[in-house]
Parts: C-alpha cells; structure tokens; sequence
C-alpha cells in the first residue's frame, strides 16, 4: 500500500511538472516590430510586415486578439513579430499587450522596430535607412494657429508648458525623448552599413528634383539619423524645418532629425514602463526606419504638389524600395542577433 501511494504521488508531481512545464513562456530572442500590413500577412501586395513573414519565414500564427492582428513567429519561437497598427495609441496599445502576454519571455528579448518613414531631404535620400539614437515625440506640446501666433515667432508649436518656442530650460515630460543605447545602436550601424540597397531610375528621377540638397540626390544608404514621431501626418518644407530645430532642441543638439514616422515613442514608452515590471529590457530596442518619401516638396513645388503624391493608397516615391530596405539591414541584426544567442542573451552587443 505504502509503495503504491508512493508511486501515485510521484505520477501526480510528475504529471503536474510536464504540465507546467508545457506552459512555460517561450523564450524570445528577437521581436521584429512592424506598424502596418496592407492585406494578408503573405502573397498579396506588401506592407511593412509581409516581407519578414515569407523569408524568415515567419510560419507559426498566434491568436493575438488584445493587438492589432495575429502575431507570427519561427517554428521555435525565438524570432516573434508583431503589428502594431498606426500611430503612437495603436502602437503603446499593442505592445504593452505583448509584453503582458504569459505565453512568452521577453525579458531578455531584443526589438527592432522596422518600418517606413518620410526623409529630411538635408539628412538622408529616398529609399536609404537609418539607424536612430535618439527619439522625440512631435504631438506632446501647445499650439497656436500660425495665423494667431505673434509676430516673427519661427513656429506655434511650442514646448510642452512653455510660453515661446523653444524656451529654455528644457523640461521634457515622461514620453518626449528617448535615447537608445548609442552602443547598441552603433553595432547595429556598423553591421549593416555596407548593405547594398535597391536604386531605378524612377528614384534617380525622384531625388534629381531636390536640387540644392546633396543629401537628397545620393544613392540608396545606410546611415544614423534620429527619428520625430507624430500622429499628425504633416508635410512641407515649413514644417520640416520645424521637425529639426524640435529634434535639437529636446536633445540638446545631439540628435540628427532624419526620418518622420508615428509610432516609435508610443513603441518605447511600453517598454520602458514593461522594463519596470521586468517583462522587457528597453536598453534593448533599436529603431530602424527607411524613407519610403520625403517630408517636403522639391524646389519650384508646393507642399500640397508634393503631398499629393505621396500617400500610401496613391504610392510613395519609394515604397517598395524601402520595404526591401527594412528587410535587407533588419534582418542581418536578427540574424546576427539569434546567432550570437550564447552571448547575446545576457551582455547586448558592442
């Protein structure tokens, strides 16, 4: 009797241990993070999701109904991806629903947020990527109409608490800047800056238009340049002018203002308050954009000229080239990343 009681209870522990142990997290190396999918995740026209689901490939779907749309992830879950839907709610919205989520450990994860943006035409040209350091929030502040703003002020938008743009002291609340690990970031430049981006004619056409702006006319690069985002889809050289002086004035003119996006600071607040909780490491965050267009007209064009040619249902200038180009240098990060695992998972690399 004593044995078999003995045996039933070590079949119960056993039991319950297989149990928990089917249930436990999946360790994720990677999230590779994507804003938006134009239709299915595979086999119709691309947005910024499809390409990493069929090379990768991304083959097994989860049940996400709390995000945007279902996630995906490799046969063994260490590379997961996400769709966070557009604009900075969308994007804190979802991510933070990852991160609570119990079927996976991402506490030592690395994210590569990698998507589309518009271009500075002073900073980089159309169909390049950059790497970001520093990212800045373009909708915390106060705003005056500019037909209502005092004479000879640059912009009405103005600090957040502030009386005139630019005040100084700087005081940036909680979701205005974020600065990512420079030498993460500097490793990931390093890696990928010999990557050979797509070029056509049509985009040698495009960027010959911006003269006077050597950057503007250079082939497809890799490059560090920082990032504003905004849920307001602005355009023009007015308001490009505005997205520099913003970028320099929040990081005290360390960052580089380059590419114009609206999800990245919601992105980044959700991790940093899940790295408070210990479900994420927010030191472990790149951001990686590509300009699909830039954010102003070309010299001789109005703004509403170049706006109306650019738009996701109407093409970017460099939509496809720049989905190839998130694809081509975000993924030799993710490669190198999960092959250096042994390391990786607890030093970042430098």
């Amino acid at each position: 009797m004593h044995r078999s009681l003995a045996a039933r209870i070590l079949l119960l522990v056993l039991t319950v241990g297989a149990a928990r142990a089917a249930e436990a997290p999946i360790p994720v190396r990677v999230v590779v993070v994507a804003m938006f999918e134009v239709g299915a995740d595979t086999g119709d026209a691309p947005g910024e999701f499809q390409y990493w689901v069929e090379r990768e490939p991304l083959t097994r779907t989860w049940a996400f109904p709390q995000g945007e749309r279902d996630l995906r992830s490799n046969a063994d879950g260490t590379v997961l991806g996400v769709v966070t839907g557009v604009g900075t709610i969308h994007s804190a919205a979802t991510v933070m629903a990852l991160g609570l989520d119990p079927r996976f450990d991402l506490s030592h994860a690395y994210w590569l947020v990698a998507g589309i943006a518009g271009a500075d035409p002073n900073t980089m040209s159309v169909g390049s990527a950059a790497w970001a350091e520093w990212v800045v929030d373009g909708d915390l502040g106060h705003e005056i109409d500019a037909r209502e703003m005092p004479a000879g002020w640059p912009t009405g938008h103005l600090p957040l608490r502030k009386k005139a743009p630019y005040e100084l002291p700087v005081a940036a609340p909680e979701g205005q800047v974020f600065h990512l690990d420079p030498a993460l970031v500097d490793w990931a430049y390093r890696l990928t800056k010999d990557t050979e981006l797509a070029d056509s004619e049509p985009l040698r056409r495009h960027r010959a238009l911006y003269t006077g702006y050597p950057a503007a006319q250079r082939p497809p690069s890799v490059m560090k340049g920082d990032n504003l985002a905004s849920m307001n889809y602005w355009h023009g050289q007015v308001m490009n002018t505005w997205a520099e002086a913003w970028m320099s004035y929040y990081t005290g003119g360390k960052g580089l203002y380059a590419t114009s996006a609206m999800e990245d600071t919601g992105t980044l607040q959700a991790l940093t308050w899940l790295s408070r909780a210990g479900r994420a490491d927010v030191r472990r965050a790149l951001v990686l954009r590509t300009a699909s267009n830039y954010d102003m007209q070309w010299p001789g064009a109005t703004a509403i000229q170049s706006l109306s040619g650019e738009s996701l249902d109407r093409g970017y200038s460099a939509y496809l080239p720049s989905l190839e180009a998130a694809y081509r240098v975000g993924s030799r990060v993710v490669h190198a990343l999960v092959a250096g695992w042994p390391a990786y998972a607890s030093t970042p690399p430098r």
